[in-house]
């Protein structure tokens, strides 16, 4: 009964007046002082140099191949990073002689051997691949061995005293215990794996929105590097509220317990 319904703004609207906030604030700088375009464009800039090219098509090729090559290395590193983590949770052994090169090739900056995998991959989307697996491989693999290794203890006794497997023992009480870990991994791999593919792009590329954003450098051209910087959030940004999305789907007993804690309150 004490419980208020929200009949104001929808949820998904607060966002949007935050960033129409900060739109307006950006233009209200740039006019104030008076900044020239070659140094911080205005919005409506940046608006037309997206209009111009997603009119021209010039746009669309770059915008396929970062989300082409972000999309394969993602989700080639997502799966990588579950099946490894899954096999050191459950196997001691494994654990003893693969975490310490794991943990060793992941304090290694992914950016110093971006030169080494251009040389092995060679300069095509293969080598911008490679590094998305490498970026987004290990804070999976971590949350997925954390997650797997916190099963509750007295659940796990009590499904052994009645000679359950130790497949069942995975599938039903560790993986469902590790879900929301496992997801909060997936999220921040959307990030780390558009990072990765740009800086692949940096390196050496005749297309995606990093190799826009470069040439645009050169040109001196900011609303163009401004519009590729945009396009990379709104494709962070919907990457993110994908697995969200899907979490919410596959983990819904946490959203379920939150709901009934919070009625209860």
């Amino acid at each position: 009964m004490n419980q208020r319904k929200n009949k104001g703004i929808p949820a998904a609207l607060y966002p949007l007046v935050s960033l129409a906030a900060a739109i307006a604030c950006w233009q209200a700088v740039v006019a104030w002082w008076s900044i020239p375009d070659y140094v911080l464009p205005a919005p409506a800039e940046v608006g037309r140099a997206l209009a111009a090219g997603f009119a021209d098509g010039t746009l669309w090729p770059h915008i396929a191949a970062t989300l082409g090559e972000t999309l394969l290395g993602y989700t080639i590193g997502s799966v990588l990073a579950i099946a490894t983590g899954a096999v050191l949770a459950e196997s001691r052994t494994f654990e003893r002689f693969v975490f310490p090169l794991l943990a060793g090739l992941q304090a290694m900056p992914k950016v110093a051997l971006g030169p080494i995998i251009l040389v092995w991959c060679g300069y095509g989307s293969a080598s911008k691949v490679v590094l998305v697996v490498l970026v987004c491989f290990f804070p999976l693999f971590v949350n997925t061995v954390n997650g797997l290794k916190r099963a509750d203890p007295d659940l796990l006794d009590a499904c052994r005293a009645f000679s359950a497997s130790r497949a069942f023992l995975f599938l039903h009480v560790k993986l469902p215990c590790a879900a929301p870990e496992i997801f909060s991994g997936l999220q921040i791999g959307v990030s780390l794996a558009l990072i990765g593919a740009v800086v692949g792009e940096f390196l050496s590329s005749q297309r995606g929105l990093g190799y826009l954003i470069s040439s645009a450098s050169v040109n001196m051209s900011v609303a163009t590097m401004f519009a590729g910087v945009v396009l990379l959030a709104v494709i962070g940004v919907g990457g993110a509220q994908a697995v969200r999305a899907v979490q919410r789907r596959v983990v819904f007993w946490e959203h379920s317990d939150g709901s009934t804690s919070r009625a209860g309150g």
